[in-house]
């Protein structure tokens, strides 16, 4: 088994030694014989290269000295963030009032069930078919599932799950709710996309796990679900969330379960991350939970003390984890930010489902700007923004009420400087309806692939504003700008129609 120094782990597991190979290098931190390879000029956005046993660090080296390689990196591990508890039958506090720890489902029931959105569960798979020796969860039954699932650890098109957490988090997220039996789930009218890059023990490579985001950004998710984490940083990694964020997908990661002040990647990818920390039904932080830099949210990811109260984690339907039979279902309380992360993906799509909010800017804004204040004034390293709030988020007033019509063309730009050509692409955002431009209003926008910039820009009379993006030598590439918000007079609004655009250059 490999640990993690963000990962949770099952309670059974007891402590596991690191140990080291004979070349010295430690075992277990990432795949032993091969490396994550992004080559120059190369379509594919990384390669894995296979490396003799041993000698991953050195070949990382070898190949990071090429000139035809943008970066090499070892192939990291990452863990599923949870501790599976006793076998219990008690009441969901997670969704109750704030009064008892809860995120308010109740209400928010009322105005959302996450109906038209799909959150892409990227886990240990989810028990959502009946297929060989796997069977569905019961209280999956009813749930609506994408046809777009699959399986990155044995590479096929059945991403059941052998482990429980990913069914765990799945319930969290959108289990069958009123059918008269178990317990309930958030967004439970959502479509649930189940991508397994985790395997049986809840490890997975950081490759995977990028395979993974890209594949739910191509397919239609409109909110990711990271329940895991690792202790390293990772080009790949951060390229492919960049690649989804750039494509409108909301994506959510569990802050790690260590008590560190250090949040576990892919959280602590801030600019396109909301990344989420746990708390007790008595809404302080859990003591497990990391914070510090970049900590978006809390929301309920249970405790387990002695003489903690019956019922103190996240209640959810899935096969018996100690034991990983998978026919063989209850309702089991998990701790940790795996749970944390999938209360606010799940709220998420609430949101977005509702429209209130739609970019992933937007939802974050939402989240940040209703959650219930704890700790310190404003935003601390302990609990970031706050306790998430469902029936506020979806109540959230700027993005509900006051939206402005954006359009967007894109023009291809070139210039020589000595033997080079020099390329960008400047997007003209046409703010206000034809015929009623808007001007002095300040765009903000964001580019994705080939560059990865942000800007801003200032509409004339004419109601445009120009924003270009970075310039780069190579010609080649899809271009996508996205309109994140608009500010007039001070009031920051909602941007509707045409917010995104892209432009392919051969």
């Amino acid at each position: 088994m490999f640990w993690m120094a963000c990962g949770g782990i099952p309670a059974s597991a007891g402590n596991v030694s690191r140990v080291m190979d004979s070349t010295g290098e430690a075992a277990g931190d990432f795949v032993a014989d091969e490396i994550i390879v992004k080559f120059k000029n190369d379509k594919k956005p990384f390669q894995i290269v296979k490396v003799p046993k041993g000698k991953v660090k050195g070949k990382v080296l070898e190949y990071s000295q090429r000139s035809d390689v943008d970066y090499a990196e070892p192939n990291y591990y990452a863990k599923a963030l949870f501790i599976p508890n006793d076998e219990l039958y008690d009441l969901q506090w997670n969704f109750g009032s704030q009064a008892s720890g809860g995120i308010r489902m109740e209400e928010a029931w009322e105005l959302s069930d996450g109906s038209g959105v799909t959150v892409a569960v990227i886990d240990t798979g989810i028990a959502y078919e009946n297929y060989q020796q796997y069977v569905q969860a019961p209280d999956l039954a009813n749930t609506r599932f994408s046809e777009w699932g699959y399986d990155f650890v044995n590479r096929d098109t059945h991403p059941n799950d052998d482990n429980g957490h990913g069914t765990h988090v799945a319930g969290i997220i959108a289990q069958s709710t009123n059918n008269g039996i178990g317990v309930a789930g958030i967004a439970f009218g959502a479509t649930l996309m189940p991508i397994k890059v985790l395997d049986s023990d809840g490890l997975g490579s950081y490759a995977d796990i990028a395979s993974g985001i890209r594949w739910a950004a191509d397919k239609g998710a409109q909110v990711i679900n990271l329940s895991l984490g690792g202790s390293q940083p990772s080009s790949v990694l951060k390229d492919a969330l960049a690649y989804a964020y750039g494509k409108g997908v909301t994506i959510v990661a569990a802050a790690g379960n260590d008590g560190s002040k250090k949040l576990c990647y892919p959280a602590a990818y801030d600019d396109y991350v909301i990344a989420v920390g746990a708390t007790c039904s008595d809404k302080t932080a859990a003591d497990y939970s990391n914070h510090g830099k970049g900590l978006d949210l809390m929301a309920p990811g249970g405790f387990d003390e002695t003489g903690a109260i019956v019922g103190d984690g996240i209640l959810q339907q899935t096969f018996n984890p100690l034991t990983r039979d998978v026919s063989d279902f209850g309702y089991w309380p998990y701790i940790g930010t795996s749970m944390s992360s999938a209360h606010v993906a799940r709220v998420a799509a609430l949101v977005i489902a509702r429209g209130s909010a739609t970019t992933p800017s937007q939802v974050r804004q939402a989240l940040q700007e209703t959650a219930l204040d704890l700790g310190e004034y404003g935003w601390d390293k302990t609990y970031g923004w706050g306790l998430v709030d469902a029936y506020s988020a979806l109540n959230w007033p700027l993005a509900a009420t006051k939206t402005v019509n954006v359009s967007i063309d894109l023009t291809p730009q070139f210039k020589e400087a000595g033997k080079n050509v020099f390329t960008w692409v400047e997007a003209r955002v046409m703010v206000g309806e034809p015929g009623a431009p808007i001007a002095n209003a300040t765009v903000s926008g964001r580019w994705s692939s080939p560059t990865d910039d942000t800007g801003k820009g200032t509409t004339g009379k004419d109601g445009v504003a120009v924003l270009t993006s970075h310039q780069t030598k190579s010609a080649a590439g899809t271009y996508t700008f996205m309109v994140e918000s608009v500010k007039i007079n001070g009031i920051v609004y909602q941007p509707i129609g045409e917010t995104i655009d892209s432009i392919s250059i051969e």
